[in-house]
């Protein structure tokens, strides 16, 4: 979604809006998504030439910064600005579109991620988007994250559903 739907749906909601911006060049969008009433943002490491600059801009415009990290970009890519960072996303399919199925090498990059994070004297969410279903969930938990992100199982069985399937996703049944 773009900035003027963010802007749309801000005014209606006191949730964290963490808006994760697949694009390149990425620099010249975060004031506008910061505007629209983002709280984090979270960006690639590839979408521009000097990510500590972009994520010190982010922290400039008074948001939280986060790194996505693609199934082929390693932990590394990362860890000259990890104590800058307020969030770590493994994207644990190839972004794109929905319904992917888990890559399972990204439980080892969630784990090494976990023991740095873990090292550091500030709070750092680790976040894991794609394939996270019933199955793949408390792996993934298991693995070291923290905020998960889920679109085919949450909304699987329609409406009626999404509140038991959440709570089957944190754990809960």
């Amino acid at each position: 979604i773009g900035p003027g739907v963010v802007k749309a749906l801000r005014p209606h909601s006191n949730k964290v809006f963490d808006v994760h911006l697949m694009i390149s060049p990425v620099d010249p969008f975060l004031e506008e998504f910061a505007n629209a009433g983002a709280d984090i943002i979270t960006v690639h490491p590839e979408a521009g030439p000097h990510l500590h600059r972009t994520i010190q801009e982010i922290k400039r415009l008074g948001k939280k910064a986060g790194a996505s990290l693609n199934p082929a970009t390693p932990p590394s890519a990362i860890d000259h600005v990890l104590a800058d960072l307020d969030l770590v996303l493994v994207m644990s399919v190839n972004p794109g579109f929905g319904g992917q199925a888990f890559i399972t090498s990204q439980l080892d990059k969630l784990r090494v991620l976990r023991e740095k994070i873990d090292s550091m004297d500030r709070p750092i969410d680790l976040e894991v988007d794609g394939g996270i279903n019933f199955e793949t969930a408390p792996l993934a938990i298991a693995a070291g994250a923290d905020v998960l992100v889920a679109g085919t199982a949450t909304f699987k069985g329609g409406p009626d559903a999404y509140a038991g399937n959440i709570e089957t996703l944190r754990g809960g049944a």
